[in-house]
C-alpha cells in the first residue's frame, strides 16, 4: 500500500516553504516519523516526516522547489524492498554547460558531495574553505554537517603544517592554485525574509542609534567569583547575557516606550518583557524569545539562551519559539565586533547591541587606569522614542552592569 508524504502545517500564516535538503532518496527504507526532507520557511527549518514505515518509491520534489502546505513531496510503500523499486529519482536542477575537466581537488569535492547531502550553506562553506566533507564529523541532527563543522575543520587544517610533495612547484600546480571560481546559489527563503524585514525596518522606522561604553570590571569579577557555584547548583554556565537581559528589564520598566511598539496610529505598551535574543543559525540570524525575562532568574535566562543556541545549530527551532518579542539583544561581540548600529526587529521599537570586551585606558579618580570596556549601542524608532528616553535607557543599562547590585534591589 502506498502512502503520500505531504508538507505538514508550518505555523500561523505560513502557507509555503522551500525544499532545503533531501534527507532520503528513492529506495531508502524509513521508519515512522523519520524525516524525509528538510523544509525552509520564512523563519525556521522544519522536517517533513514519514507517517508510515516502508520504502520510498517516489520523490516528487527537488532542492529549491517551493511547496505549499498539503502538497505531496514523496510516496512511501509498505513492505517494498529497496532492490525492487523502479520509481523515478528526485528531480535535479538543470545541469550547467560542459566545463573543463576539474582539478583533482575539485573531483574529490564532487565525490564527497555525492556521498552525502549537504545544505546550500554547508556546500558553500565547503567550496570557500576547500575541505573534504567526507572527512568531517557532523555535529548537527542525525550527524549532519553544519557550517560550523566545516569552518572548524578548515581552521584545524590551516593550523597543521602540510608537507608539500616535491613535484608541486611545476606549471600545473601553479595553474591549479591560481584558479578562480564562482558559484551562484539561490538565496534561502529565510535569507530572503531577513533581507526584506531589515530593508522594511529601514524604510518604515525613523532609525537612530545612541552609544555608550561600559566598564565590565564588576560583572567580570562577580562572574569569576560565583561561576563554579552557579554551574554546580544550576547545571549551566554563568554568562554575560543574563546580566544584560536583567539590566535591560530595569531600563524597560523605567522607560516603557522602549518596550512598546507602534500599531497604526496607536502605541502598544507592554507590562511584561519578552526579549528576543539574536542567535546565529546555519541559514542565517534567528531571534527566539525569552519570555517574561523580567520575572525569570539569571539561571533560567542562561538555560533558555543555551537551549536556543543548541536548537538553532540543529535546525530544530519552531515558529512558536520566535513568535512575539518586545525588545531585542544582539551580541556581535562573540564575533569580534567592536561597534555597530543594529537594526530593530519589527514591530519592536528598539534593539540593544553588545560588542567585544577589550582593555582600554580610562580615567578613574583622576588617574589613567586599564579597564575591560565594552561599547553598547541602542538603535531605536525615533517616531516613538525620544532621544532623552533612549539615552536614559542606555544609561540605566550601563549603571546596572557597572554596579550589579542595582539589579538585586531594583534601582
Amino acid at each position: 500500500m502506498a502512502t503520500e508524504v505531504k508538507v505538514p502545517t508550518l505555523g500561523e500564516s505560513v502557507t509555503e516553504a522551500t525544499i532545503g535538503e533531501l534527507l532520503k532518496k528513492v529506495g531508502d527504507t524509513v521508519k515512522v516519523d523519520e524525516p524525509i526532507v528538510s523544509l525552509e520557511t520564512d523563519k525556521v527549518a522544519v522536517e517533513a516526516p514519514s507517517p508510515v514505515a516502508g520504502t520510498i518509491t517516489e520523490i516528487k520534489v527537488a532542492v529549491g522547489d517551493t511547496v505549499e502546505v498539503g502538497a505531496v513531496i514523496a510516496v512511501v510503500s509498505d513492505g517494498v524492498a529497496a532492490g525492487e523499486t523502479t520509481a523515478i529519482e528526485p528531480r535535479e536542477a538543470p545541469a550547467p554547460s560542459p566545463a573543463p575537466a576539474p582539478a583533482p581537488a575539485q573531483a574529490k569535492e564532487a565525490a564527497s558531495d555525492s556521498a552525502q547531502t549537504l545544505s546550500p550553506a554547508v556546500r558553500r562553506a565547503v567550496l570557500e574553505h576547500g575541505v573534504d566533507p567526507s572527512t568531517i564529523k557532523g555535529t548537527g541532527k542525525d550527524g549532519r554537517l553544519t557550517k560550523e563543522d566545516v569552518v572548524a575543520a578548515a581552521q584545524a587544517k590551516s593550523s597543521t603544517p602540510a608537507t608539500a610533495p616535491a613535484d608541486t612547484t611545476g606549471p600545473a600546480a601553479v595553474a591549479a592554485s591560481g584558479e578562480r571560481r564562482e558559484e551562484r546559489v539561490k538565496m534561502t527563503r529565510m535569507r530572503q525574509t531577513i533581507a526584506k524585514r531589515l530593508k522594511s525596518a529601514q524604510e518604515t522606522a525613523a532609525l537612530l542609534t545612541t552609544f555608550n561604553d561600559v566598564d565590565m570590571s564588576e560583572v567580570m569579577a562577580a562572574r569569576e567569583r560565583y561561576k563554579d557555584l552557579f554551574a554546580k547548583k544550576h547545571d549551566i554556565k554563568l554568562g554575560f547575557m543574563s546580566f544584560f537581559a536583567k539590566a535591560a528589564c530595569l531600563a524597560l520598566k523605567d522607560i516603557p516606550g522602549v518596550n512598546a511598539q507602534i500599531d497604526g496610529d496607536e502605541i502598544v505598551y507592554h507590562d511584561y518583557v519578552d526579549i528576543s535574543v539574536a542567535v546565529s543559525a546555519p541559514n542565517g540570524l534567528v531571534v527566539p524569545v525569552v519570555r517574561d525575562a523580567d520575572s525569570k532568574s539569571f539561571a533560567q535566562i542562561e538555560k533558555d539562551i543555551a537551549d536556543f543556541g543548541k536548537r538553532a545549530k540543529e535546525g530544530t527551532l519552531t515558529m512558536e519559539d520566535m513568535k512575539g518579542g518586545t525588545f531585542t539583544i544582539s551580541n556581535g561581540g562573540v564575533f569580534g565586533g567592536l561597534m555597530s548600529t543594529p537594526i530593530i526587529n519589527p514591530p519592536q521599537s528598539a534593539v540593544l547591541g553588545l560588542h567585544r570586551i577589550e582593555d582600554r585606558p580610562v580615567v578613574r579618580n583622576g588617574e589613567i587606569v586599564i579597564r575591560p570596556m565594552m561599547y553598547i549601542a541602542l538603535s531605536y524608532d525615533h517616531r516613538l522614542i525620544d532621544g532623552r528616553e533612549a539615552v536614559t535607557a542606555l544609561k540605566i543599562i550601563k549603571e546596572a552592569i557597572e554596579d550589579p547590585t542595582r539589579m538585586l534591589i531594583d534601582l
